[in-house]
């Protein structure tokens, strides 16, 4: 009677996790190579399951990190990995193929760059007239709410077939 081992392998159970999607199998495309990273940038790990040089722990996948060094074919990330009840700040080498620029600190950058250009005349203006202006960075507010009371929900189905002869 045979039994079955319980393999450990660093791409077990991965079979859906790198696997590309529909249509989209093939060659890797050239903009991916294309990309700068420099020290400090936040990227996301992704994994690219049809290139196994440099590829990271499925762990890894999805974390975001920030770049500590650039290599000329891989980027040394630090990434926050969950070790019992405790957070640890964890450097792995991933070739450029599994990461892309994260675009979780887009909207804050725009702001920055718009206070920047804006923000000291804006100040200015606001001295001179004796009111405040917020100039600290907001998140986006909550959406406008819909109302729909006191209207009857009407029936949308299609018309039965009629046969004409």
């Amino acid at each position: 009677f045979a039994q079955k081992t319980n393999t450990k392998g660093k791409r077990r159970g991965t079979c859906y996790v790198f696997s590309w999607p529909f249509r989209k199998h093939g060659v890797v495309p050239l903009a991916t190579y294309m990309g700068i990273y420099k020290k400090g940038d936040i990227v996301d790990v992704k994994g690219m399951g049809t290139v196994q040089k440099g590829t990271l722990h499925k762990r890894y996948r999805g974390k975001t990190g920030s770049v500590h060094s650039v290599t000329q074919h891989a980027v040394g990330i630090a990434v926050n990995k969950q070790v019992k009840g405790k957070i640890l700040a964890t450097r792995i080498k991933v070739h450029m193929e599994h990461i892309k620029h994260s675009k979780s600190r887009a909207s804050f950058l725009k702001w920055v760059k718009e206070n920047d250009q804006r923000g000291s005349w804006k100040k200015k203006e606001a001295q001179d007239k004796g009111t405040w202006v917020q100039l600290k960075y907001q998140p986006a507010p909550p959406r406008v709410l819909v109302r729909a009371n006191g209207k009857e929900p009407e029936l949308l189905e299609p018309s039965p077939y009629e046969f004409m002869a």
